[in-house]
C-alpha cells in the first residue's frame, strides 16, 4: 500500500483544481472570435442568457451576462448563425468548461461590416473622403439629377420635398436598381451618364432605409471611385439618418434621408418672398439711414464751427482750471484723510502696546491664578480632611478602647499587662482596666 503521506505528491483539492484549469484556460486561451449556431437559449430573471454553441460536429456551453447582452438590439433565437466575441473559461461550482461572451452580432453582418471597415480603411488613405476634395453645392441650383429606383420611395419624397419648397427646379432622373448584384454596376452607369449629358447642376444619389445587406450596393468600391471623379457636386441620401455607407464618406455632402436632401438642393419659395422683401426693408432702411447720416453730419459741422470760437476756448480753458482746482482739493482731502488713519493706526497700535494694558491683562492673570490656587487649597484640605476621617475611623477600629466596650477588661500588675496567672501570688494588688473606668482588688488565692 503506498504511502498517503508522502510529501512528494501534490494533492489538490477539486476547487483547486477547478480553479487552475480555469486560469490555465483564461490565460493561455483568451479572447477569441466563434461562428457557431445557437440552441437551449435561457433568458434567465436575472437578465442573464445562457445557451449552447453548435456546428455540425460539436458544441460548447456559452454565457452573456446582462451587461454585455443590454447592447444586443434583437434577441437570438434557436437555429440562428451567429458570430461571437468571447474569453474562454470554466465554472468552477460544476468544473463545466464554458465560454463568456462580450459580443454578438448575426453572422452574415458581422462579415459584411468587416468588409466595410476594410474598404473604408482603404479609400481613407487613399485621400478619397478628403476635405480638400469636396466640392461646394452651387448657390444657385435649377436642375437636380438624381440616381434612384424610377419606382422607390426614395424618389417619390424628393419630388415630394421639390414641389413644396420649389416647383421651377427641373428634376432628371437617371433610374437604376438600388438592391441587388446588378445594382452596383447599373449605379456606375447612371453616374457616367449624368457625367456625359453635363445637364444638372448637382447629383443625389441614393435610396430608402434597409437593413446592410440591402444597402451593400452604397458600399462597392467600384461605385465609391466612380462617385469621386464625378465632376458634378454630390450629395449622398442613402437610408435613415442611422445608416452609413462608403458613398456617405465619398459624396461631397450627405443628406441624412432622401427627403433632406431634397432640402439641401431646393430653396423654399416662401423664404424667397421673405429674402426680397427684407432686401426691400433693407434698402428703404438703407435709404433713410443715409438721410439721417447726412443731416447729422451738417449738424455736426455746424456745432464744429460754433465749438472753435474764441469764447468757447476760453470757457474750455476755464473750465478745465475749474477740474483741475476741484481735483487737487480731492487729492489733498485723501491725502489728509490717508495721513489721519496714519495717525489713528499707530496710536491705536501705541495703546495695543501700553504698559498700562499689559499691567491690566497681567493683573487680571494673576487674579485668575489666585482664584484658580483658592480654589485648589479649597479641595486639598477637603481631601484630607476625608483622608484624616478615614483613617480616624480606621484608628478607632483596631483600639483596645473599642474592645473593652464589648465586655472585655485589662489587669495590670505594676503598670503590666497580667497575660498569665503564674504572674499572680495570693495577696498580690492588681488593678483592672475596664471601657468606662478601673478597679482596684487583691489577689485571695489562686486556682
Amino acid at each position: 500500500m503506498p504511502n498517503q503521506s508522502n510529501p512528494s505528491k501534490n494533492i489538490f483539492t477539486v476547487s483547486q483544481l477547478n480553479r487552475l484549469a480555469r486560469s490555465v484556460l483564461e490565460s493561455q486561451i483568451g479572447q477569441i472570435w466563434l461562428s457557431a449556431e445557437i440552441s437551449n437559449f435561457v433568458a434567465a430573471a436575472s437578465g442573464h442568457w445562457y445557451f449552447t454553441l453548435k456546428d455540425a460536429r460539436s458544441q460548447v456551453k456559452a454565457a452573456m451576462f446582462r451587461g454585455a447582452n443590454s447592447r444586443i438590439k434583437v434577441r437570438p433565437k434557436e437555429g440562428d448563425k451567429i458570430l461571437v466575441r468571447a474569453s474562454v473559461g470554466l465554472y468552477e461550482a460544476r468544473g463545466d468548461y464554458q465560454i463568456i461572451v462580450d459580443f454578438m452580432e448575426p453572422e452574415g453582418e458581422g462579415q459584411l461590416k468587416q468588409q466595410f471597415e476594410m474598404l473604408k480603411v482603404k479609400l481613407a488613405a487613399e485621400g478619397l473622403f478628403s476635405t480638400e476634395h469636396k466640392k461646394s453645392l452651387p448657390e444657385t441650383i435649377q436642375r437636380v439629377g438624381v440616381i434612384t429606383s424610377a419606382t422607390g420611395a426614395a424618389l417619390h419624397d424628393i419630388l415630394t420635398v421639390l414641389k413644396r419648397r420649389n416647383p421651377l427646379i427641373s428634376v432628371i432622373v437617371y433610374p437604376s436598381q438600388v438592391q441587388g448584384e446588378l445594382a452596383p454596376y447599373q449605379l456606375c452607369q447612371a453616374i457616367d451618364k449624368a457625367v456625359q449629358r453635363n445637364e444638372i447642376d448637382v447629383l443625389v444619389i441614393g435610396r430608402g432605409g434597409g437593413s446592410l445587406e440591402d444597402l451593400w450596393c452604397f458600399n462597392d468600391e467600384t461605385v465609391a471611385r466612380r462617385l469621386f471623379s464625378c465632376g458634378i457636386p454630390t450629395i449622398s441620401a442613402v437610408g435613415h439618418e442611422v445608416d452609413v455607407t462608403i458613398a456617405d464618406f465619398v459624396a461631397d455632402v450627405r443628406a441624412p434621408t432622401p427627403s433632406a436632401a431634397a432640402e439641401l438642393v431646393s430653396t423654399d419659395m416662401l423664404e424667397v418672398l421673405q429674402s426680397l422683401q427684407s432686401l426691400k426693408s433693407r434698402l428703404h432702411r438703407s435709404m433713410v439711414g443715409q438721410t439721417q447720416f447726412h443731416k447729422h453730419r451738417s449738424q455736426i459741422a455746424s456745432q464744429q464751427l460754433k465749438a472753435l470760437h474764441p469764447e468757447n476756448r476760453i470757457k474750455q480753458q476755464t473750465q478745465h482750471l475749474d477740474q483741475m482746482q476741484i481735483l487737487l482739493t480731492h487729492r489733498m482731502k485723501r491725502r489728509l484723510e490717508e495721513s489721519a488713519n496714519s495717525v489713528n493706526g499707530i496710536t491705536q497700535r501705541l495703546h495695543n502696546r501700553s504698559p498700562i494694558n499689559r499691567l491690566e491683562r497681567l493683573t487680571e492673570t494673576n487674579q485668575n491664578l489666585i482664584k484658580q490656587l483658592k480654589k485648589s487649597t479649597t479641595n486639598l484640605l477637603v481631601n484630607k480632611q476625608l483622608q484624616l476621617a478615614k483613617a480616624s475611623e480606621l484608628l478607632d477600629s483596631v483600639s483596645p478602647l473599642s474592645t473593652l466596650s464589648r465586655g472585655y477588661s485589662i489587669t495590670y500588675k505594676d503598670n503590666e499587662i497580667v497575660k498569665s496567672s503564674a504572674q499572680l501570688q495570693p495577696n498580690d494588688e492588681i488593678t483592672t482596666q475596664f471601657h468606662d473606668g478601673s478597679v482596684s482588688s487583691k489577689v485571695i488565692g489562686k486556682n
